[in-house]
This record gives C-alpha cells, sequence and structure tokens, in this order.
C-alpha cells in the first residue's frame, strides 16, 4: 500500500498510509480503536474505497472495487463476527462463494467437497465436516474459516481478533495452525489487542495510531511495555492496583448469591461481594461465569437457590426485576446483547434509566433536556468519544461503545454492576480508562463483579477473585496471593465433587 488516505466527512481516518506486507509472513496489526485498522483492513476487503493511493500485489498495481475483487486477489478476511450459516454444515460453508462441481444444472457435492477436505487436512481438522457449524465450538468454526479461505486460494488471510473468544488451550491450537499457514507461503495478517499474542506469533508488527504509520518494528525489537507506548504514544500510568481492598468478612455482604443453580452449567454456587471491592469470576470460556451473570441479571430462571442484597433475599424472576432491583449488567457480547446499533448514542446510554427521565413520573413522556444533559455529562466524565449524541453508535469505536454501555447504569438506583469482559476488542487506553472508572465504581459502593477470561486484567483490576471451573466455584485468590499463576492453575485444574456435595467457597 503507497499513500493509503481515507475521511468519512470531516474526520480523517488514514492519511498517507504505506505499508509492505511480505509473503508467508505472520504480520501483527495494533493500535488503538479509532486508529485506522479497520479502516485499511476493509479498504483491502473492498468494502469502502481509498480516496488516495495505489495498492500493488506481487509488484502490479491493482484495484479493488469490492469484495470479489479482493478474493480474486488471494485476499480472506474473517472477521470476530464469523460470517457462517448456522444450520449448513462445515463442508458447506467452507465451499460457499466457491466455484463447484455441476452435472446436469445441480452441483456434485462428492466431487467439489475435494478441496473442502484437502484445505481441512492441512490445517489438521479432527472433526466431521458433515456436522452442522452452530453443533461446533467457536474454535472449530475458526477452523471452518479458514479452510474456507484456502479452498478459495487464498494467499493472504487478515484475522480480526481470533482469540477473543477461546480458551487458552483452543488459542494455542490456532496459533499452530497459523505458523503452518506461514510455512506454507501464506500471509496471516493478524489484527489484536492481545499485545503477548501479537509479540509471540508475529515476524513483523505495524502500529497504527491517529490515522497513520507510528511506527513498525520486527521481532524482538519492542517488549510490550515499549508496544503499548508506541500505541498511545505516551507512557501509560497507574496499569495495575497497588493494593488490594481490605474487607471485613465479618460484616453482611453487599451482594450474595446462595447455593444457585442453572442446569449443569452452575451448580450451587455461592459467593458474597463485600462493600468497596471489586470481585472477579475468573476461569476458562464454558466454566459458568456469564452464566451466573445472567442468572444474577435475571435473563435466565433458577432452578433452585436464592440472591440477597444486604442481608435480605430478593426474587429475580426477570430482567425487569433486575432492574428494579438495581442490577446491571455489561453483557460479553456488547454489539449482539447490549446496544441496538442503528440508534443513537444517546437512545443508548439512556435506554435502562428511562423511567427516571420522565417530565411527569406518573406519565410516559421524556424530558428531553434532562436526557441530553445526562448523556453530556457522562461523555465528560467517561471521555467518550463522539461527534453528535445523535449519531448512530454502531461509528463509535468498541471502546467508546463500551464506555457508553458503563454509563448506562451510572444511576444512584443501581446496586450492583457486573462487567462481562469489560476490556474485550478495546485498546489499551480506552482498557486503562474502563479500568479506573470500575475502581470509581467500587470505592463509590456499588457493588462490582468482572468476569474476564484475562487473567492479566484480573490479576491488575480485583481485590479477590473467584476461580470457576465446570459451573462451579472451584477456588478463591485473594491479596498477596493473587497472580496470574495462580489464576490459571485453579482454571486448569478440576474439582473433585462427590455426588450430592456442594463446593462453596466465601
Amino acid at each position: 500500500m503507497r499513500g493509503f488516505s481515507k475521511s468519512f466527512g470531516g474526520a480523517q481516518a488514514l492519511t498517507a498510509v504505506d505499508l509492505d506486507i511480505h509473503r508467508g509472513e505472520v504480520h501483527g496489526l495494533v493500535g488503538a480503536n479509532g486508529a485506522g485498522k479497520s479502516t485499511l483492513i476493509r479498504m483491502l476487503a473492498g468494502i469502502v474505497l481509498p480516496d488516495a493511493g495505489e495498492l500493488l500485489i506481487d509488484g502490479n498495481v491493482v484495484t479493488i472495487n469490492n469484495p470479489s475483487d479482493a478474493e480474486s486477489f488471494g485476499l480472506a478476511f474473517i472477521h470476530q463476527e464469523l460470517a457462517l450459516v448456522p444450520h449448513f454444515t462445515a463442508v458447506q460453508n467452507m465451499l460457499l462463494g466457491s466455484k463447484k462441481s455441476s452435472r446436469a444444472g445441480l452441483i456434485n457435492w462428492k466431487k467439489s467437497s475435494y478441496a473442502a477436505y484437502a484445505a481441512a487436512e492441512k490445517i489438521g481438522i479432527q472433526f466431521p465436516l458433515d456436522k452442522r457449524v452452530d453443533e461446533l465450538s467457536v474454535a472449530e468454526q475458526w477452523l471452518v474459516m479458514i479452510s474456507k479461505a484456502l479452498v478459495g486460494n487464498a494467499s493472504m488471510i487478515a484475522m480480526d481478533e481470533p482469540t477473543a473468544s477461546l480458551s487458552g488451550v483452543e488459542s494455542e491450537k490456532l496459533f499452530k495452525v497459523i505458523k503452518e499457514l506461514a510455512n506454507d507461503g501464506v500471509t496471516v495478517l493478524y489484527v489484536s489487542h492481545r499485545l503477548d499474542e501479537v509479540l509471540n506469533l508475529s515476524d513483523r508488527i505495524t502500529v497504527f495510531r491517529d490515522g497513520r504509520v507510528a511506527d513498525q518494528v520486527t521481532r524482538g525489537q519492542l517488549d510490550k511495555a515499549g508496544l503499548i507506548r508506541a500505541i498511545v504514544g505516551r507512557e501509560l500510568v497507574n496499569q495495575s492496583r497497588a493494593a488490594a481492598v481490605e474487607v471485613d468478612k465479618a460484616s453482611i455482604p453487599l451482594f450474595e448469591a446462595v447455593n444457585v443453580s442453572r442446569g449443569k452449567k452452575v451448580q450451587n454456587v455461592s459467593l458474597k461481594l463485600y462493600k468497596n471491592e471489586i470481585l472477579g469470576l475468573g476461569g476458562l470460556i464454558g466454566a459458568g461465569r456469564t452464566e451466573f451473570a445472567r442468572l444474577a441479571f435475571g435473563a435466565e430462571p433458577l432452578d433452585s437457590g436464592i440472591f440477597k442484597f444486604n442481608g435480605e433475599e430478593i426474587a429475580i424472576k426477570s430482567i425487569v426485576d433486575a432492574v428494579k432491583k438495581g442490577v446491571g449488567l455489561i453483557p460479553e457480547e456488547r454489539r449482539l446483547e447490549g446496544l441496538m446499533l442503528e440508534k443513537s448514542v444517546i437512545f443508548n446510554m439512556n435506554l435502562g434509566i428511562l423511567k427516571f427521565l420522565r417530565q411527569i413520573p406518573s406519565l410516559p413522556f421524556l424530558n428531553f433536556s434532562r436526557s441530553r444533559i445526562r448523556a453530556q455529562e457522562m461523555i465528560k466524565q467517561l471521555s467518550i468519544k463522539v461527534s453528535d449524541l445523535d449519531e448512530p453508535i454502531s461509528g463509535l469505536s468498541g471502546g467508546n461503545q463500551q464506555k457508553v454501555l458503563i454509563a448506562r447504569w451510572l444511576t444512584p438506583e443501581v446496586k450492583l454492576l457486573i462487567l462481562d469482559e469489560p476490556s474485550r476488542g478495546v485498546d489499551v487506553g480506552a482498557r486503562e480508562e474502563i479500568h479506573q472508572t470500575i475502581r470509581n465504581l467500587a470505592n463509590s459502593g456499588v457493588g462490582t463483579i468482572v468476569i474476564s477470561s484475562d487473567v492479566e486484567e484480573l490479576a491488575a483490576l480485583c481485590d479477590r477473585i473467584l476461580v470457576m471451573c465446570e459451573g462451579r466455584i472451584h477456588g478463591e485468590v485473594s491479596g498477596t496471593e493473587i497472580s496470574e499463576k495462580r489464576i490459571i492453575e485453579l482454571s486448569y485444574s478440576h474439582p473433585v465433587i462427590t455426588k450430592g456435595e456442594k463446593y462453596e467457597v466465601d
């Protein structure tokens, strides 16, 4: 890419970007949200056209006007939200968009499937290809997408946040596949906010900042701290908590779950959250953390167990009940479960508190002036980057979308806020700002539970951490015991539970 530039309205997304990507390398692409990474990839994919600049493939100047052009030049793109047809089989998804053998107007699936089976064998797929995609794990779905790219003879595959929904073991398997692809001459453009992965995997790394290439380094030239400095353009301070909050366990907990169960996903979970502490829930994906959060928020019904606020039992049978009782949830999938993407920033920010914005409490008419004043206050308080309160929230970066979700629950009525993967898919600068907001919430007396697959985040942010495994709480770490190593050990060791036994951690 030579001199790539792009503006949207008055906002300059890319300015004179020069970038070269070599055949058979793993090329890391990092930068803050809104730095220009997504715009660059959308240009390569033929979704948007550059205002200026030229693209060369194998030394030849080419033009990409649409996604079909990109595919014809061997460019494939795997986005964080995987583009798969759930009720199709793996092999059917692999062959979508590719030319198929036919006879008498009908697809010859057996002959057409040769390329799919060859691609699956190349990357070591073990599951049956006639299995429906909605029956596969997220890691297996990623392998389907990689195979689909190989069926299309991709010479470069761009991967956007590939490990965001994968466990550590699944991520390691994917890394092995990526390295094998590179050894076979396939270029991998690796886009991720997980800097340790980028540093370990990439042959070269390009850093974007404010729509420009801020730095480009080869493996070993920068450590994590140096990469963070390149991304944000400054030194970050207060990245870890100096000391855990000391809580009085003899006091009445602010929030308590007692023997809460829902099928096999959540089994006899008991926990206590004390005032001013940040409680972390760790464990592998599928351990039951998100499922517990949904129970506390009334999104799923309890099979058994109770919840308490300040020692008194509360009934949460629906999301409406939860909100009335003062429970808020920042969901793991913010774009699917937390936001209405076609609606405005102000609409999404005030969605959970509409009754508090009424002109007259007994009538269903909103005070729009009060609504805008609150939104402006939240934007200033959380440093949300937005040009217009009325613009669709889909136009904001991931970090700013997350801040809008947090702002939704910053009201005196909220007693408990559960944040599921609060920094997933956000840049390091926005991550620290979100962490500071969470600390401020806990200090103000709001019960705060953080669910995260990032053990570094849990260790740096939380005062006490409960690790879940197979739907149960498996262990606790607090104070000086908190370390990434201990969290990982508990996550990968499995509790031995005899029939009828309950494993509880206070």
